[in-house]
């Protein structure tokens, strides 16, 4: 039988996904099938674009190598734009001259960014953001630039800002609406967002319309608004929206819609049956979906089509899950409310900048559309509740409040036909289909399902799932560090301490495969750290370490470094104060008091950082681990010193407690503190550690935490003496360090701890296990053989070589400015209940 053919135009994501659908389909015995795509690029990633700024490589971003086409019975036909169809004669004619006949034909032409028709937009320096040679545009315009204006604060545009100020410009964002993202989130959604990506050191214009484009003074360009203000920069970058390019389909004839975009019917038939259209090209029902994950479902539609099967498009929901410069934003359904009889449940915490809001039905009873500003963590429940229309608890806020959640809708109860991949349509029958069929973890459910493989929203939902599955079928599921070693922390923790093993080459050769990765080499670093306690910078151990325990500094936003001595309890002599404002000044840093009681200095560059710490270090200074999983602060109030309430001396065992157990490397960090009476002025039932005075002696408290998701903390043991409630914490503490998993916080580890509360009252009080005197012994070589990693680093002229802003000179890197900004004083917590006319 002669094959038909089959041209598809477009190479983005879309159009890439009906391809790998014909392709895994056996669709090439049907059909000899060419593809065009105007870019150079074959399909590459657009969701992850951004990346690119953060030092992502483009070939990375790519969908296929374009081997892979070949192989597959592809022609492949890049940067190659088609320019006209005949329908008539069934041909279409590329920009190259090269006329094509066809028998089907696919347009996944996409969109085209929408730039405002401003007068002085086409001046130099002035760009859009949606290919990747727009972002090498962008690049090569910032070199030397100094400030760059994003015009448009939705999602695009929020993603061109957070590139300007990656590329180091001082970055604004103006926007026509009164708030950011003002097609997902409602107003107090959009001034909560506002405010966080101020603090990140953009400026935000709202309400901005700008009228001209002209010469600036300062500057490049001058945009000059409709209410007489006005901006200087250098770059320009329109991101206002995004229009369907149908060119070529109103040309051919096809039908359009009244303000764009190619209409299709459920078959994703256009108005002639032979050529469809799918992904932001297409206008179904009067809808056009901007999002990856209808296209796909169109794609799939296309492709059951051509192959002769049942599938149809029916719409998609619109819900979105992102990071936007750090910030977890979310909305799902009607976010705004706008359904007849709908009530709001809202979660406004200022502490936390937190912000989140239920639509429910005029009954209270069903979900209809949410918002999700500052924590994401809520998004896969929530947005399953809504699309399988399961019914509400009686509160609904517990679905918003971590410690009420058991009341709200668990994922393990999730029907089978919840779909859990959006982007691939993947339903939480066919993943525990996958698990049953002998898929026996997560990268094994990927492999056959693709669920997860798309934009990576659905990863923590899908664990949980292929977790149940695995559960319910008997089998323990696969807790391994990663594919280089089949253990979890805790196992290769007992592996390192009894074989003695003190380097990763001699952990891989005995125990694991592989190079090893990003995943386990931390891990393993932090274990040799908490149980031999050499410095993280010996040969053997500095190529495990992260970015920040590599230079012993926290990398901050801008590429410069914190520096943040230790100040035990909060207390400084004077001499110490005058030498950090010395410092501050000297290397012209950002200072700021800490909630932890110390002061940091911001804003130093890699080569000043021996520099700066050799002042500390005469001073008498110490490292204080802020870079490192390990013990930060011991938090305290006065106590008896000096307070009138203080029943005991908590100021002196804050002191002792930050010496006792600095350089404590752990899974996570760690924090402490120390109130001398009830009144809890240091806060220490909300720490890993919390310690209250009594007229008997000392209550002890553990695994709280605030974050993501506060924990109050267990009352653990009263009235202790200060010899037990030190031995109480070391062995906790070891314990801890022992059986936690990778980077999981003392307030995970005890949720997850089998027995909880009483079983650990066993083993650190009763000693059930028998491992009191190791836990104590091995904290007592922690102590021993404690070190200022600083001090050591200082004194090793090798472990300074790697102090340097460039590898092949000494010079340093003037380029980088530090710009200070700092926030507003927010209000408290408000919790509200409202109904919606």
């Amino acid at each position: 039988m002669m094959k038909q053919k089959l041209i598809v135009i477009g190479n983005g994501m879309v159009g890439h996904h009906l391809l790998q659908q014909l392709v895994d389909q056996n669709g090439v015995e049907q059909y000899d099938i060419t593809v065009f795509g105007a870019e150079k690029h074959a399909a590459y990633d657009r969701v992850h674009l951004s990346e690119v700024f953060d030092g992502k490589e483009p070939e990375a971003l790519l969908m296929a190598t374009p081997d892979w086409y070949s192989a597959s019975g592809l022609e492949l036909r890049l940067n190659e734009a088609v320019t006209a169809i005949d329908r008539d004669a069934r041909t279409l004619t590329t920009a190259a001259g090269a006329v094509l006949t066809y028998d089907r034909l696919v347009l996944a032409t996409g969109s085209t960014p929408f730039v405002p028709p401003i007068p002085g937009r086409e001046r130099d320096k002035c760009f859009v953001y949606r290919t990747l040679e727009d972002l090498a545009d962008i690049k090569a315009a910032c070199q030397g630039a100094k400030t760059g204006v994003v015009i448009g604060g939705g999602l695009l545009g929020l993603e061109a800002a957070n590139a300007l100020r990656l590329l180091g410009l001082e970055t604004h964002v103006v926007e026509f609406a009164p708030r950011l993202m003002p097609v997902q989130l409602d107003p107090q959604g959009g001034t909560l967002l506002r405010e966080k990506i101020e603090r990140l050191g953009l400026q935000v214009h709202t309400q901005k319309a700008t009228q001209h484009i002209i010469d600036g003074e300062n500057a490049t360009h001058r945009l000059e608004f409709t209410d007489g203000g006005m901006l200087e920069a250098d770059v320009l970058v329109f991101s206002a929206g995004i229009r369907p390019q149908d060119a070529l389909g109103r040309e051919a004839g096809l039908t359009l819609g009244e303000r764009g975009g190619i209409c299709i019917n459920d078959l994703c038939q256009t108005s002639d049956p032979d050529i469809y259209a799918i992904g932001e090209c297409a206008l179904w029902e009067g809808k056009l979906f901007g999002l990856v994950a209808p296209g796909y479902q169109m794609a799939r539609a296309v492709a059951a089509q051509l192959l002769g099967k049942d599938g149809a498009f029916k719409g998609a929901d619109m819900s979105t899950k992102l990071k936007l410069l750090g910030v977890d934003v979310g909305a799902i359904g009607d976010a705004h409310g706008q359904t007849p009889g709908s009530q709001e449940v809202l979660l406004l915490d200022r502490s936390k900048d937190l912000y989140k809001k239920l639509v429910l039905n005029e009954a209270g009873d069903r979900l209809l559309g949410a918002v999700l500003v500052g924590d994401n963590g809520d998004y896969d429940t929530l947005l399953q509740t809504y699309l399988n229309d399961m019914p509400l608890p009686d509160h609904p806020l517990a679905l918003l409040v971590p410690e009420d959640a058991a009341g709200g809708a668990p994922k393990a109860a999730l029907p089978a036909t919840a779909t859990v991949c959006s982007c691939h349509n993947v339903s939480k029958g066919a993943i525990i289909e996958a698990v049953q069929g002998g898929a026996c973890d997560v990268a094994a459910i990927k492999a056959c399902t693709k669920a997860g493989t798309g934009c990576g929203g659905c990863a923590g939902l899908l664990t949980q799932v292929v977790n149940q599955a695995l559960e319910d079928q008997g089998i323990t599921a696969d807790k391994s560090l990663c594919e280089h070693f089949a253990y979890s922390r805790q196992e290769l923790f007992h592996l390192v301490k009894v074989g003695q093993i003190k380097s990763f080459d001699e952990l891989l050769a005995k125990h694991g495969t592989g190079l090893g990765c990003d995943s386990c080499k931390p891990a393993a670093a932090s274990i040799f750290a908490s149980l031999w306690n050499e410095h993280v910078l010996a040969p053997k151990h500095q190529p495990l370490q992260d970015t920040n325990d590599t230079f012993l500094a926290n990398m901050q936003k801008n590429g410069t470094y914190s520096v943040v001595p230790r100040v035990p309890g909060g207390e400084i002599t004077p001499e110490q104060l005058i030498v950090l404002g010395q410092v501050a000044k000297r290397y012209d840093l950002y200072t700021k008091v800490t909630g932890g009681q110390r002061i940091d200095l911001f804003g130093a560059r890699l080569e000043q950082l021996p520099l700066i710490w050799q002042e500390l270090i005469d001073a008498g200074f110490e490292t204080g681990h802020a870079y490192g999983k390990s013990l930060r602060t011991v938090k305290s109030c006065v106590g008896s010193t000096w307070c009138r309430y203080g029943v005991q001396d908590s100021l002196d065992l804050a002191v002792a407690l930050e010496h006792r157990y600095k350089g404590l490397r752990s899974p996570h960090k760690l924090k402490f503190a120390v109130s001398g009476c009830t009144r809890e002025c240091a806060e220490a039932q909300g720490k890993d550690v919390g310690v209250i005075a009594t007229e008997k002696g000392w209550n002890l408290y553990f695994a709280g935490n605030g974050g993501m998701r506060p924990r109050h903390a267990d009352l653990f043991a009263t009235d202790l003496d200060t010899d037990t409630l030190i031995r109480y914490i070391d062995r906790l503490l070891m314990f801890y360090v022992a059986t936690a998993d990778k980077l999981q916080r003392t307030s995970v580890w005890m949720e997850n701890l089998e027995g909880g509360l009483d079983y650990l009252r066993e083993v650190i009080i009763d000693d059930s296990l028998g491992l009191a005197d190791e836990l104590e012994g091995r904290m007592a070589h922690v102590i021993d053989t404690y070190e200022c990693e600083w001090k050591a680093t200082l004194e090793d002229p090798e472990k300074l070589k790697r102090f340097k802003s460039f590898v092949n000179s000494d010079e340093a890197d003037d380029s980088i400015v530090f710009e200070r900004k700092r926030g507003q004083i927010r209000p408290v917590e408000l919790i509200e209940i409202k109904e919606v006319s």
